[in-house]
């Protein structure tokens, strides 16, 4: 399962990440998007989870809740297609 992270701290790193979402399950990948020109964290980003179970455990357990003060979005993340739409 893909899952969408917003509203990260720009100081959270792709492992601190991971750690949080492996209390749920295999994490596959994590990916923390990042601006081309300043090197920095846009706030937001991927979390690739083995299983369907997992994933939906971590997006309901962590959606809204508190990371270094900030409220995160979590929430399975849409195809090309479902955007587009």
């Amino acid at each position: 399962m893909n899952i969408y992270v917003g509203n990260l701290p720009y100081s959270i790193t792709e492992d601190a990440l991971k750690a949080i979402f492996a209390e749920f399950g295999v994490v596959q990948s994590v990916h923390i998007i990042m601006d081309k020109i300043s090197g920095r964290s846009k706030g937001f980003g991927f979390v690739e989870m083995e299983e369907e179970s997992a994933g939906a455990k971590a997006v309901a357990a962590l959606h809204e809740s508190d990371l270094e003060g900030r409220n995160i979005i979590v929430d399975k993340a849409k195809s090309n297609n479902e955007r587009a739409a």
